[in-house]
């Protein structure tokens, strides 16, 4: 049914007239809007566990080509978009890889991680006035299909895609993906994901008030909703207040619920309610967060042969209030949030910021019956990006989670200690 709706609303994007500039009107060409960029990310994450399991670590060096074309001239315009992707275990051999959280290369059946990885694509896309047309290998960033660029390398899936923006503040998307690839390994359907569409948008009514809409059907595994409402109230002096409320419904096919281990445990709402005040240099955040239903929130993910239970919607597939180490997602959990952010700048340091936020959950139920669990994080990171020189733009990040999980809740998740340190260096060729 969402493939047919997808068909009809592609139509009707493609004959909608424009209520703006057409941005194919504007085209240059093929080769003169041609980008090519190369993110190189040498990255490393270590978790040290509280629970008798093996620590795990993993550090390599990465690199991430996108190039770009421009679109032919013309009512249809035509391009190309390549993606390639390189990266070089520097640490985490047999032993120490293998966490899922982190997986930076993947294992093989030794049980030793990969010395390193290549993989790359390709997609056509075709524009008409200001709807864009994809089909080949993508990185997908809609709510309810949100690739993972939060490791070393990126997830990519391979299908189509239609963006509309033809009415002034209004983002239609739509789309179907028959593969996913994992970031952590080579090929194109190396997540062996079986489809998953999608159908949404997001509106912006005042330069105040934004809303999103999304849904997804992934086959013989579940339905999901997303919405968004987002809200900037401005304040004197140099003040302001956001509220940003998100929230998903997910429903279990029956089929992959029995391959969980629990026919009946198919439904989840989860939403978040945050609300920020800046002021100044500095800002207050504070955010509650709660899941019911007959199960956890559930995303991302592989699926394998010998453990198909994974998701397969993308390893960012949370636009929630309260996910950073845990996500806070687990069954009938309730989590409140306490954060504070300062931006250096102020002080004669631009570039530099800070971030640090306290979570506690409460109320989980992990499946035992061994009472009310809990959880709580405390997260900080430092920031810097490079203002000006040879090294302009080249960012700096310093993470680190410390996450304790009651015994009572120990199989919902495992609680540690998380160093990330990133560095991020984008290369525009041209």
């Amino acid at each position: 049914m969402l493939k047919q709706r997808m068909s009809l609303i592609a139509l009707g994007i493609l004959s909608a007239s424009t209520a703006m500039a057409n941005d194919q009107e504007q085209s240059k060409g093929f080769v003169e809007d041609s980008h090519l960029n190369i993110a190189a990310r040498n990255a490393y994450i270590s978790r040290d566990y509280k629970n008798g399991k093996q620590d795990k670590a993993e550090w390599g060096q990465g690199f991430i080509g996108k190039f770009e074309s421009g679109f032919t001239q013309g009512t249809v315009g035509v391009g190309v978009d390549v993606i390639g992707q390189y990266a070089i275990r520097l640490d985490g051999g047999k032993g120490r890889s293998g966490a899922g959280g982190i997986d930076f290369f993947k294992q093989g059946d030794s049980g030793a991680a990969a010395d390193d990885l290549t993989k790359g694509g390709a997609a056509v896309k075709f524009r008409v006035s200001n709807t864009v047309l994809k089909y080949g290998d993508q990185m997908p960033a809609v709510p309810v299909l949100q690739y993972d660029n939060s490791r070393l390398l990126s997830e990519t899936y391979t299908g189509t895609s239609i963006v509309s923006k033809e009415i002034e503040g209004l983002q239609l998307d739509a789309g179907r993906f028959t593969k996913e690839a994992r970031k952590s390994a080579e090929g194109t359907d190396s997540g062996n994901l079986k489809n998953i569409s999608y159908l949404g948008g997001s509106y912006k009514f005042t330069e105040s008030l934004s809303a999103a809409l999304y849904a997804s059907d992934m086959e013989d595994v579940l339905k999901k909703q997303y919405v968004n409402v987002n809200y900037v109230l401005a304040l004197p002096e140099k003040q302001s207040l956001t509220f940003d409320f998100n929230g998903y419904k997910t429903k279990l096919d029956k089929s992959f619920a029995e391959q969980r281990g629990d026919a009946d445990a198919r439904d989840n709402k989860i939403w978040s309610l945050g609300a920020t005040w800046a002021v100044g240099a500095h800002s207050f955040t504070l955010a509650h967060q709660r899941s019911t239903g007959d199960t956890g929130y559930l995303y991302g993910g592989y699926r394998d042969n010998t453990r198909d239970t994974g998701i397969g919607d993308g390893g960012n597939t949370i636009l929630l209030a309260n996910s950073y180490w845990s996500d806070f997602n687990g069954k009938d959990e309730r989590s409140w949030q306490a954060g504070y952010g300062i931006d250096f700048a102020t002080f004669g340091v631009p570039g530099l910021t800070y971030n640090v936020a306290y979570v506690r959950g409460t109320n989980i139920d992990d499946g035992t019956g061994r009472g009310d669990g809990t959880e709580r994080e405390i997260w900080n990171q430092f920031k810097y990006v490079v203002q000006s020189g040879p090294a302009k733009d080249l960012s700096l990040r310093a993470r680190a989670s410390w996450l304790r999980v009651s015994n009572n809740a120990s199989n919902y998740n495992v609680g540690g200690n998380e160093l990330r340190l990133f560095a991020d260096y984008p290369i525009n060729v041209f």
